[in-house]
């Protein structure tokens, strides 16, 4: 096994809004995990992350040099020797498993890497962010960076804007708290590229783009904002709004069976959902006060609580 692990990340507030400037509070969920790792006896599993590996490194020898530089040398090598991504961590479900394999291939190859062990300021973070952008933009065509930067550092991130970031702590939990965090499995495979060209498509006409300023925005900054101050009466208000505006407006990020459950949250404030990365499957991130009667009104569907207040 090639270093250490790298885990899973949620972005709890932020997705669509941080491409345009929104805040974002993204945090690591250690329930998953991945490492490089070979095998002497390959599974087919095994063979197919191994040919994935050899697509994403012959884009890496293609990167701005003047970005990052890799011991391409020994990454080839190790790839030819049939090295493979070993991952716990559902794909297209919205916790960042491409971000993983950035995070441990960095790690691993990168010259004059920058460590979590180093003073992260400002620059070293957003330097980061920029190399992660340019590494994971072979997954998804466009990326923020920040699923990887998360998984690398293994600490919650608050972003205020796209050339603001910072590393941060967030209210530990209470153990036994009746409210919760929580993801939802949608049980359907989400795919980010389709999702975000729909986004960028209906970023072209003015009334979107109102509604993500004047409603998703403001409401985004606002949960970020409660949460880190440990605000849950006004963290609550605050997501049932941009729960409202999700449904509204992002009608097509939300799997079509979903769209009753999502109203039915609002209508009777048992839980509220929103949307975990890019949507179109995968995880639906939920909140509520009553973690007990969430799961109640939610019985015939898998729920992981990831944060109890």
């Amino acid at each position: 096994m090639k270093g250490p692990l790298f885990y899973s990340k949620i972005l709890l507030f932020g997705e669509y809004g941080i491409i345009k400037d929104s805040k974002g509070l993204s945090i690591p969920y250690n329930f998953y995990n991945g490492a490089l790792k070979t095998d002497k006896n390959p599974s087919e599993a095994t063979l197919k992350s191994n040919e994935n590996l050899k697509r994403f490194v012959a884009y890496l020898e293609k990167i701005n040099p003047e970005l990052v530089t890799f011991d391409m040398d020994a990454l080839k090598s190790d790839v030819d020797a049939g090295m493979y991504f070993d991952s716990s961590i559902p794909q297209g479900y919205g916790v960042g498993s491409s971000g993983a394999l950035v995070a441990a291939i960095y790690y691993n190859y990168a010259h004059n890497k920058i460590t979590v062990l180093e003073n992260l300021t400002r620059e070293k973070l957003l330097t980061l962010k920029s190399i992660f952008s340019e590494m994971e933009s072979f997954f998804h065509g466009k990326s923020s960076g920040l699923d990887p930067l998360n998984s690398y550092l293994s600490i919650p991130i608050l972003i205020n804007s796209k050339d603001n970031i910072e590393a941060t702590g967030i209210p530990s939990q209470k153990v036994d708290g009746k409210g919760a965090v929580f993801l939802l499995d949608s049980g359907i495979i989400g795919e980010t590229a389709p999702m975000v060209s729909i986004f960028m498509e209906n970023m072209k006409q003015e009334g979107f783009r109102n509604m993500l300023k004047d409603q998703f925005i403001k409401h985004t900054d606002a949960c970020v904002d409660d949460f880190l101050k440990g605000d849950i009466k006004s963290l609550f208000k605050n997501t049932k709004r941009l729960s409202k505006v999700v449904l509204n407006n992002f009608k097509p990020m939300i799997p079509v069976q979903f769209h009753e459950l999502w109203k039915k949250g609002i209508e009777t404030n048992e839980y509220y959902l929103k949307l975990c990365g890019s949507g179109g499957g995968g995880y639906i991130l939920g909140f509520t006060e009553d973690i007990h009667k969430a799961k109640h009104a939610l019985k015939d569907y898998k729920l992981e609580v990831v944060y109890n207040f």
